[in-house]
């Protein structure tokens, strides 16, 4: 494929803004945009990027599906959206047989790679005597909570530990919750102005701490790391992948 064709859903919100604005610098061919309420015309397209909502991202996913069997050649569908319900994370894994389905919480390379190095500390710190607690913080106007990137943290420093995030989660704290559970994991969450993305990942001993950080300075940086995802994964066979895939890790 000389000339990779790209789709953007959620074009009128921020996200969809920066990548159209990086594609057009880029010189990238633009072959449809819509938003929620218009129609979804994928005929042109090899690639669709998504940053919209759980729903709009099903519906695409089965949009895909079908353009994909009308040419006999799958279509690509890049995943920024967060916000996911489980029944909603097993009907996107589904379209993996039909579609090349690359879904990440960020599409960073810095966030990426601390996602290494979490998983790394999280093995090599014993439970017993290191907590861990996962911040993020972010603007006003986002929906979910904890975000897409924190749970993905999470799932590295459980990975590390050898645990079931869903097990050893602990989602908030509030009132008289007494002490803490030995091997939790922690979330604190802030919603405030305008800021695009803070994580930090903290391992707690006794009498020292650690910090793993990454701050967003920038929304075009998820921009640019989606697109070359959305590159990437034009090349490949229908399956389910993401960053780590992308940047050769896995």
């Amino acid at each position: 494929m000389t000339q990779i064709r790209f789709a953007v859903a959620g074009a009128r919100g921020r996200m969809g803004q920066a990548v159209i604005r990086v594609l057009t610098e880029r010189d990238l061919t633009i072959a449809t945009t819509f938003d929620k309420g218009d129609t979804i015309d994928l005929s042109q397209a090899d690639v669709v990027i998504d940053f919209t909502t759980p729903s709009s991202t099903l519906a695409l996913a089965e949009a895909c599906a079908l353009e994909g069997e009308k040419r006999g050649r799958a279509l690509a569908h890049i995943i920024g959206s967060t916000g996911f319900m489980p029944q909603q994370l097993i009907a996107i894994d589904a379209y993996g047989e039909r579609n090349i389905v690359l879904r990440s919480g960020n599409f960073s390379l810095g966030v990426n790679m601390l996602m290494g190095l979490v998983k790394q500390a999280a093995s090599k710190l014993a439970a017993d005597a290191w907590d861990i607690e996962v911040l993020e913080a972010h603007h006003k106007r986002k929906v979910d909570a904890p975000s897409g990137t924190a749970l993905m943290l999470g799932d590295a420093a459980a990975e590390g530990r050898g645990v079931d995030l869903n097990v050893v989660r602990v989602a908030a704290r509030d009132g008289l919750t007494g002490q803490r559970e030995p091997g939790t994991i922690g979330f604190s969450v802030i919603r405030g102005g305008g800021i695009i993305g803070e994580h930090s990942v903290l391992f707690a001993a006794e009498d020292e701490v650690i910090t793993l950080s990454h701050s967003a300075r920038d929304r075009t940086l998820f921009a640019r790391g989606a697109i070359e995802a959305a590159l990437w994964a034009a090349q490949q066979s229908p399956g389910l992948y993401d960053m780590q895939d992308v940047l050769g890790f896995r």
